[in-house]
């Protein structure tokens, strides 16, 4: 049964993370040789103000 962890900033749409869930799904499924109803998704979003890259917060107006 693989598990695939999704950590990404807050803002997409259920249809935007279904889309992903679909793709996602059919790859694993075919590399991993097993049926799509055991690959399992996790999406943890995350606020802006908790996720910094290159030491700036995502919402750090100087972030480029």
């Amino acid at each position: 049964m693989p598990v695939v962890r999704i950590e990404m900033l807050t803002g997409r749409t259920s249809e935007q993370k279904r889309a992903l869930a679909v793709a996602i799904t059919r790859d694993v499924a075919e590399i991993a040789k097993c049926a799509p109803q055991s690959v399992q998704i996790v999406f943890s979003e995350v606020d802006r103000d908790n996720w910094a890259t290159g030491g700036l917060l995502a919402t750090d107006p100087n972030r480029e």
